[in-house]
């Protein structure tokens, strides 16, 4: 029992080896977060064709129970690794009953917009980029369909985190309200990468979201990330790069949906004062 001791302290400390297996295999995460037993408001479901992909994408836009106006404040939400905007509103993540709970709670309302991106980590990748097809494609079909896209949130995990940096980045501070994300990727180095994430040094010195947290200045953002979450220190290091309105969230947790439901509702309440 005192080496198991030892070993979470060790780890609470982040000096022991295999941090982030340790830290779940010794419970040091913390509970899941419960999707609430709630009835969402309307889901629209549909696809378009994307250039930008080279294929049709399907997309979700997540209305408040009870509302259906367009001109409420937009969010854009991009999904992890492996996952796609039906996704977002399924039992993994439950978006839209979150979305849901925060209105009852006297939230703000907003509208959450989400699209496939496939695995190219929301920059040219490999032919297929899903940057510019939430840019040039997705915001302007939901401009033509009624809503209000001259300013855009942004809301992310993982792979979707780090891309909604880097669009909220490109979009600037004019047209950006706020960007929430949790467990961003990010690596400090190319040779730390995934091949998902970037084909070579060259195409991560291209997209990286090191060295371009200028591009967020004058925009809020808040960043979610747990302690056992193997990019907690690429994330706490870019964090202090922010300028500004900057925010880091850290707590217990993985890099896992059950620790991204936990900090949803905080995400959206800070959301609905910015959006």
């Amino acid at each position: 029992m005192a080496g198991v001791a030892g070993a979470g302290l060790g780890v609470e400390k982040d000096v022991l080896p295999g941090r982030t297996f340790a830290y779940e295999h010794l419970g040091l995460n913390g509970a899941d977060g419960v999707v609430p037993d709630v009835e969402p408001g309307r889901v629209e479901s549909g696809t378009f064709g994307s250039a930008a992909r080279g294929r049709e994408v399907g997309y979700e836009i997540v209305f408040p129970p009870g509302e259906d106006d367009p001109l409420l404040p937009l969010v854009v939400a991009l999904h992890w690794l492996g996952a796609d905007a039906a996704r977002l509103t399924s039992g993994q993540l439950g978006l839209d009953r979150f979305l849901a709970q925060h209105v009852a709670d006297g939230g703000a309302p907003f509208v959450i917009a989400a699209v496939d991106g496939g695995r190219g980590y929301w920059h040219p990748h490999d032919g297929d980029d899903a940057g510019a097809m939430v840019l040039d494609e997705l915001i302007p079909l939901l401009h033509d369909r009624g809503h209000e896209t001259a300013r855009v949130g942004w809301l992310g995990w993982s792979m979707g985190g780090y891309g909604a940096l880097r669009l909220a980045g490109l979009r600037g501070a004019a047209a950006t309200s706020a960007v929430a994300v949790a467990s961003p990727a990010l690596w400090r180095e190319a040779g730390e990468s995934s091949r998902d994430g970037f084909d070579d040094a060259d195409d991560y010195r291209a997209y990286s979201a090191f060295g371009r947290e200028d591009e967020l200045d004058g925009i809020p953002v808040r960043i979610d990330i747990g302690r056992g979450d193997p990019f907690y220190f690429e994330v706490e290091a870019y964090a202090g790069g922010l300028a500004g309105d900057a925010e880091l969230h850290v707590e217990r947790g993985g890099h896992t949906p059950g620790y991204w439901r936990r900090v949803l509702p905080a995400q959206l309440a800070w959301l609905g004062v910015r959006v």
